[in-house]
């Protein structure tokens, strides 16, 4: 089984990929939604975070994601020990989620901290989806309702795109010049023909 990983940017377009390489057939894990999924449901997160930023982050057992946000995202060890307890729950379930899908030779997990969560040193290939930052801020400004500075502030504390592209081991362009659909399935033409000759 040949593991994707799919990343960019907010508003990159990330999200539309993924669903293209769905409807190629390849099933496709959002560590973003299945985060917030476990973040409520994992008795092991719920359990340690509790246990470090108290038993009210959780009400009528759900995380309040409002109070867990305003505790770790102003205080940088806080953050990373959150991380460090909810990533490797995520990479399990991803590993389950794989087993529960041997049946397909190509699977993907889309993830926006992709590289900042370590979730890339499991995967075999990397694609980041890259769209000008001009577009990105637009997309989100309208898609949040939110004004173009505090979307340009949101990118400001996200790994730079050019770092994300040199991890990368393919880049696909969002803009209106490439056809999204075409890079996909020439990646994915790529990605099968390689497997077959390994």
């Amino acid at each position: 089984m040949i593991k994707l990983g799919i990343t960019g940017g907010i508003g990159s377009g990330k999200s539309t990929v993924s669903r293209l390489f769905e409807l190629s057939g390849v099933p496709v894990y959002n560590a973003d939604k299945e985060t917030k999924t476990l973040n409520d449901t994992s008795p092991v997160i719920r359990e340690k975070l509790m246990h470090h930023f108290g038993a009210d982050i959780y009400e009528n057992e759900v995380l309040n994601k409002k109070k867990f946000a305003d505790i770790i995202f102003n205080d940088a060890d806080k953050l990373q020990l959150a991380n460090s307890i909810i990533h490797p729950e995520v990479l399990k379930h991803f590993n389950q989620w794989c087993s529960q899908h041997s049946n397909h030779s190509i699977v993907a997990l889309e993830a926006a901290i992709l590289f900042e969560s370590n979730f890339h040193i499991h995967l075999d290939k990397i694609i980041t989806v890259y769209t000008s930052l001009n577009r990105r801020v637009a997309r989100v400004a309208l898609r949040d309702n939110v004004d173009e500075e505090s979307v340009r502030n949101r990118i400001k504390h996200q790994m730079p795109e050019k770092e994300k592209i040199s991890l990368s081991d393919y880049v696909i362009m969002n803009n209106e010049e490439s056809s999204l659909i075409e890079q996909v399935n020439n990646l994915l033409n790529e990605v099968t023909h390689r497997s077959i000759k390994d």
